[in-house]
């Protein structure tokens, strides 16, 4: 028998599978390497949240939920710096758009 709790945590684990596959459509649909950081960051950390939180709805009373917070942890605290290497690596290369920028902040006339 299932109880409430139980019910929540496979409703967010059902969630965070929906926004998580969202965020992989959206990594393979848009067209270049700025368009696609949006998607493999926000969402999918967000997706994988809910999964773990889900999980640990589920999983409550046992240790490895510690082993899940530490893993959501990791993931917030990591995505949002490699993001930034990776935007920052894109726009050095020049591998976005003709005028997705509008200007360039790091030139000294900031044009």
């Amino acid at each position: 028998m299932t109880t409430v709790l139980e019910l929540v945590g496979h409703v967010l684990i059902l969630i965070g599978s929906v926004i998580s596959l969202t965020a992989a459509v959206g990594i393979v649909r848009f067209r270049d390497t700025l368009s696609r950081m949006h998607p493999a960051t926000k969402p999918q950390v967000v997706g994988l949240l809910f999964v773990l939180g889900g999980a640990m709805l589920i999983l409550r009373g046992n240790v490895d939920i510690w082993m899940l917070a530490l893993a959501g942890m990791f993931m917030v605290l990591t995505a949002p710096v490699i993001a930034h290497r990776v935007g920052r690596l894109a726009y050095r290369e020049q591998l976005g758009r003709d005028g997705l920028l509008s200007g360039d902040e790091r030139s000294p006339d900031g044009s």
